[in-house]
């Protein structure tokens, strides 16, 4: 699936409206350009009522208007709603809720609150709920060297501006660096560690791959991998894929085949998503084989 071009006339500030929680759930963003939906799967890294985010498998425009599907760990039912794009970044995306019911919001509460006790996490405040906390400090520091000068003598009005303006600037910027290790500490976990986790799934059924192919709801195309040109390698690399009970591939490994294009198969096969396989009524974990042929 080809991604649209970078949008150039989004210019509006991308404000974080209150509190977001440590929330790891599929999710799935359709979009309607040129009057044709397209479905395009990712996974949650962080969620509260006011937006989303997220690791997508494509580019998404920043400022267009999106249909957001999540499916939340013991939630009977999936939270559906519209979002505005407000930055996409590679494969990382934030997206602000626009228009959720009363009953959604309310949803959005029950599951994050339900989500920080299980894991005893605390809430990510945006960067406008400390500068308050950074003022303060920076005021009392004032107060207590005014208190501190023999004689009780005020400093000029140009020297106290200045010593508050490297304070502030000062607590700007650790304040900063803060927040964007968290965030980025967040999607290392999300790309590396989850992954990881949902790894050690045993499969309940093998699935033939035919059947297998039916289910495909989302396919990526491998691309050639540039160092293979000189030597025009080509074939069929089989892989062996754990498809999880939510259609997710969790894991993956090539069968046969050069390296570099068994990695660059297990590259696009990983952003693959395929319905649920039912046995008795239930979603499962299944194994199966797929099959992606590379050409110079």
């Amino acid at each position: 699936m080809a991604a649209g071009p970078q949008s150039q006339g989004w210019n509006q500030p991308s404000r974080r409206r209150g509190l977001r929680y440590h929330v790891q759930a599929p999710l799935e963003v359709t979009v309607l350009r040129s009057g044709i939906p397209d479905s395009v799967p990712g996974r949650s890294v962080d969620l509260g009522p006011g937006g989303v985010a997220a690791v997508m498998a494509a580019e998404l425009l920043p400022g267009e208007v999106v249909g957001v599907e999540i499916r939340l760990p013991q939630a009977a039912d999936a939270l559906r709603a519209r979002a505005r794009v407000r930055h996409h970044d590679k494969l990382r995306c934030g997206m602000e809720f626009v228009g959720l019911s009363a009953a959604q919001l309310e949803a959005i509460r029950d599951w994050t609150k339900k989500a920080t006790e299980e894991t005893e996490a605390e809430p990510e405040p945006g960067v406008r709920a400390k500068l308050p906390a950074a003022t303060g400090a920076i005021q009392q520091q004032e107060k207590a060297s005014k208190g501190g000068r023999s004689g009780g003598g005020r400093p000029p009005i140009r020297w106290q501006l200045g010593r508050g303006w490297v304070f502030l600037l000062v607590s700007a910027a650790i304040l900063l660096a803060v927040l964007w290790w968290r965030w980025n500490r967040g999607w290392e976990d999300l790309e590396s560690g989850l992954r990881r986790n949902q790894a050690t799934a045993q499969p309940q059924a093998h699935v033939p791959a035919d059947v297998m192919e039916k289910l495909v709801t989302h396919r990526v195309d491998p691309e050639y991998p540039v160092a293979a040109r000189p030597g025009k390698l080509r074939g069929v690399i089989v892989l062996d894929v754990i498809v999880g009970r939510d259609g997710s591939v969790i894991d993956e490994h090539a069968l046969n085949g050069p390296e570099i294009l068994a990695q660059s198969a297990m590259d696009a096969l990983r952003w693959w998503r395929f319905k649920p396989y039912f046995v008795d009524g239930q979603p499962v974990v299944v194994e199966t084989t797929v099959a992606v042929e590379f050409k110079p």
